[in-house]
């Protein structure tokens, strides 16, 4: 009985040297400096009890497992062995917060990662959902929300949930003064984030659009110039003048949205493609498309940056209510002179200059509208040979800038915008 009543406390014993073993462990995962002492009493001392470890050992940590001898019990007449660890160490702990020095470095490695500093840039422009971030970046839900988890642990992001989003967005104030700082350091012109910035315009632009009130009540009816309130039909009887009444060839409608202008120019064409980067407005465009009369038309989720096209496809582009959502306009007509057929005729529909600030953020314009003097520079620079614009009054104004695509483009178009 004594034996067994014995035993039974030198296991419990052993549990309790092991579980103290492992305090300096477990404050370490906690993100916590440890500084683990004891002092062994004479009964239970690790390095009296091994006299052949030499100095060296000695000086080892004695609370490391593998050099750890198992705890035993005293003579029969003494108390158990699990009195004794009680009694005769004495075990001090000190946890301590990480310095500052240490959180900065922290932050610091955590920045230290191409996706990483992609994610603070954009971050840096507005608040953005994991969906989002996918889809202008183009990788996996996983692994981003790793790196926005590691981001967010270190303060270098903020996460807010709002119902079932979860935004992530620079901390305000002090606290995003590292972020901040970090974002500045990145080179304006790096090829990569140009790209991030062109696909977060056009992620913004459809979030806009999704949440219009208009484009929730109306579906497949939906386009901008209603939602303005435009006056539609007469831009529409405009665009019909400046396009031959047949043989118009084929015609590339870029941001074709619910494809309203392949339908309205289906009769004069012999093949249409509209391109959208909106899943949602390429269900809407097809839903439409699928009418008597429309099966030479078809639509297709492409980036207006990078026209899945060969060079010189098209005889007719037409940019509708685009470009002012544009990141970078004069990237966008570079590309869509590199499928124009030379001769081929490009018709740019947009609101002209306007100064209804509103509609910056409300519909996530990028550009308070286009001046002739600007556009015509755009066109130019382009490759293009600008025609006379013309104007639709309305509660804004609306202007059409037609140009003919040059015999031979730039190699290297470029402009600055000015608005």
């Amino acid at each position: 009985m004594m034996t067994s009543a014995m035993s039974g406390a030198g296991g419990r014993a052993q549990r309790t040297w092991q579980g103290l073993a492992q305090v300096p462990r477990r404050a370490a995962r906690a993100g916590l400096a440890s500084a683990f002492v004891a002092r062994p009493g004479k009964v239970l001392d690790p390095l009296a009890e091994r006299p052949h470890i030499g100095a060296d050992r000695r000086r080892a940590d004695p609370f490391d497992q593998r050099r750890l001898p198992r705890p035993r019990l005293a003579e029969a007449n003494r108390e158990p062995a699990i009195w004794m660890l009680i009694h005769h160490l004495d075990i001090r702990i000190c946890l301590c917060h990480l310095t500052l020095m240490d959180a900065l470095l922290t932050s610091l490695r955590a920045a230290a990662e191409p996706t990483r500093l992609r994610l603070l840039a954009l971050a840096a422009r507005g608040a953005y959902c994991v969906s989002e971030f996918t889809e202008i970046l183009g990788q996996s839900q996983p692994r981003l929300s790793r790196h926005l988890k590691l981001l967010c642990d270190c303060g270098l992001l903020d996460r807010v949930r709002e119902g079932a989003n979860v935004w992530f967005a620079l901390p305000h104030g002090e606290p995003g003064a590292l972020a901040r700082d970090l974002v500045a350091r990145l080179p304006e012109d790096d090829p990569v984030l140009e790209t991030d910035r062109r696909q977060a315009a056009r992620v913004l632009a459809e979030r806009a659009r999704v949440a219009s009130e208009s484009f929730r009540r109306q579906g497949a009816d939906w386009d901008e110039m209603r939602a303005l309130d435009l006056p539609a039909g007469a831009v529409e009887e405009a665009l019909l003048v400046l396009v031959p009444d047949q043989d118009a060839g084929q015609l590339l409608d870029i941001g074709t949205g619910t494809a309203r202008v392949l339908e309205l120019l289906a009769p004069r064409i012999s093949r249409g493609i509209g391109v959208d980067a909106s899943k949602a407005m390429v269900a809407l465009a097809r839903a439409r498309l699928a009418r008597p009369g429309l099966d030479h038309c078809s639509v297709r989720l492409a980036d207006m940056y990078r026209l899945p096209f060969p060079d010189v496809s098209f005889d007719l582009a037409v940019l509708q209510m685009v470009l002012h959502y544009a990141e970078d306009p004069p990237g966008v007509l570079a590309e869509v002179v590199r499928v124009l057929r030379p001769g081929g005729q490009l018709i740019v529909i947009d609101l002209a200059q306007h100064g209804r600030d509103e509609l910056l953020t409300q519909l996530a314009h990028r550009w308070p509208g286009f001046s002739d003097e600007t556009m015509r520079g755009l066109l130019v620079g382009g490759g293009m040979q600008p025609a006379a614009p013309v104007t639709i009054d309305g509660p804004l104004t609306v202007r059409l800038w037609p140009a003919v695509a040059a015999a031979q483009a730039p190699v290297t178009p470029s402009h600055e915008l000015v608005v």
